[in-house]
């Protein structure tokens, strides 16, 4: 439960302040009572009366006040509700270091036979969009239903060099704010406005499925990106893909070249070996803070396992419910009853 209007919650001071009127009117009626020369003589004339039920109309009544008080901080709680509005952006690394061959024929060809069984075995409707990143990220193709072209759009990729994974986060944000008003752009400037973050625990029901061989060495910092992720209430599940010896290096002919990065990193066609080379605990931070998971995958079998792990079958809306009107009720209530009790147990 959060509170829209914290603030209000200043009225519970007044709680201390009531309690000691209470005892002090208590004892001033003491005060005023007529004094007998023995208490053998008084005892038998008064009515019995425990103290629960001289004291429960006031805590009723205290408590009636709290839940008031709560009311008026407007307090709101996640509901999960089904929706058949899912999008789910896949976002995968096409550097260069795809090209070991230490997962047969490479991580590449893998990558993208996985990638393809996933997309087919989604029920009808799946919004599914591509996201390449490499030194920078692109859309490759906006969020559609249509399997063919999916599996075209994923046999046609190619290779560069680097790897941005915090320009694919918020490539696949801007992706899914295309799709879903309610999802605010990424910000690439400072003077971009800020989106109202969301409600801690509301989700939107789409995700981000991020696919990656290494670690970040172009864009924006990805802890950055995935805070603007959090901000959305959009979950990102990262895959770390490849084994830790590596393998050659195998793209092909038609490996791809991304023009804005030259020379440096040594990712040739064919020669050297790469390792793994996977930053994990920056992966597992961006899965941990958007509420997504983690998956490790060192074989295709093992990828194919983490792409149907997945919970997309799972994948709900979650609103935001005031419910100051049932905290109201309650106070009212309890106000109600304090009042019968008191009339009824301790009459004037």
């Amino acid at each position: 439960m959060t509170l829209l209007w914290p603030w209000f919650l200043a009225l519970l001071a007044l709680i201390p302040p009531a309690i000691y009127g209470y005892w002090w009117m208590l004892r001033r009626r003491r005060r005023f009572t007529v004094r007998f020369s023995s208490l053998s003589l008084l005892k038998p004339a008064l009515p019995k009366q425990s103290l629960w039920r001289r004291h429960l109309p006031f805590a009723l009544l205290l408590t009636a006040v709290v839940c008031l008080v709560i009311a008026m901080s407007r307090p709101v709680a996640v509901v999960a509700m089904p929706t058949n509005q899912t999008t789910i952006i896949l976002a995968i690394d096409v550097s260069r270091s795809m090209c070991s061959t230490d997962i047969p024929p490479n991580r590449f060809q893998a990558a993208k036979a996985a990638a393809i069984e996933f997309i087919e075995s989604q029920p009808p409707g799946t919004q599914i969009g591509v996201v390449a990143f490499a030194g920078f990220a692109e859309m490759v193709h906006p969020p559609t239903a249509d399997k063919r072209v999916l599996r075209d759009v994923i046999q046609s990729l190619l290779t560069g060099r680097r790897t941005a994974v915090g320009s694919a986060i918020l490539e696949s944000l801007d992706a899914i704010a295309e799709v879903d008003p309610n999802v605010a752009p990424s910000q690439r400037r400072s003077s971009d406005p800020s989106p109202t973050p969301v409600i801690p625990g509301a989700y939107a029901p789409s995700i981000i499925v991020l696919l990656t061989d290494g670690a970040s060495n172009a864009g924006p910092p990805p802890l950055e990106a995935a805070r603007q992720a959090v901000a959305r209430g959009v979950r990102v599940y990262t895959i770390g893909f490849g084994t830790a010896q590596g393998g050659q290096m195998d793209c092909g002919p038609f490996g791809g070249y991304e023009p804005f990065f030259g020379g440096g990193m040594g990712f040739g066609g064919g020669g050297g070996g790469f390792r793994r080379g996977i930053d994990e605990e920056t992966l597992i931070a961006i899965a941990e803070i958007t509420g997504g998971e983690y998956y490790s995958a060192e074989s295709a079998a093992e990828l194919h396992n983490a792409f149907f792990d997945l919970p997309t079958y799972l994948i709900t809306r979650y609103e935001t419910t005031e419910i100051g009107a049932l905290f109201a009720g309650v106070g009212a209530l309890l106000s109600v009853l304090a009042t019968a009790l008191s009339l009824r147990w301790n009459p004037l």
